[in-house]
């Protein structure tokens, strides 16, 4: 399954490879897969969410504020779910170098208190963690399957794990 001829000539202006080849007339491998996909995302739906670990930090956040108010044995979950997506920035911040426990406390901290869902993980270390003033984003929909996705495999594996325990 090919690109149409004129998406291809598009996204060989548009997408420069990093390593500088041209763009392949047949279908796109891993390396120029990526940029095609988030340029079709954009089509589909247009909305960003800020990267650097922003999004998920702030879903932590609201996450854990409705596990306050839930009474139920399911609060222990939602905070389980709410320290699980705080391991992508806490990831991030590891492979930049960072301290992870304490960069992501930092950026938890200062989201509560300034109210800004868009500061994240400062990886480029440019003395900002505004992810918007750095224009780090990334498509609505591509977070929306990252999430779909982490949640289907646990799910997953706990429906596994309930098939397996002796009874």
């Amino acid at each position: 399954m090919g690109l149409p001829a004129t998406l291809t000539r598009l996204m060989q202006y548009l997408l420069p490879l990093p390593s500088g080849r041209l763009w392949p007339k047949c279908v796109p491998s891993r390396e120029t897969a990526s940029p095609f996909f988030k340029v079709r995302n954009l089509i589909r739906d247009n909305r960003i969410v800020y990267g650097g670990g922003a999004a998920e930090v702030a879903c932590s956040l609201k996450v854990a504020e409705e596990a306050d108010k839930c009474n139920t044995i399911e609060q222990y979950a939602m905070r389980a779910f709410a320290d699980a997506l705080e391991m992508t920035p806490a990831a991030l911040s590891e492979n930049s170098g960072l301290q992870p426990i304490e960069t992501v406390a930092a950026v938890k901290a200062m989201q509560v208190c300034e109210g800004k869902p868009y500061l994240g993980v400062d990886c480029m270390q440019r003395g900002t963690n505004d992810m918007k003033e750095q224009k780090v984003f990334e498509t609505l929909i591509g977070k929306q399957q990252q999430l779909n996705l982490a949640t289907q495999v646990v799910r997953m594996i706990l429906k596994i794990d309930d098939v397996i325990q002796p009874g």
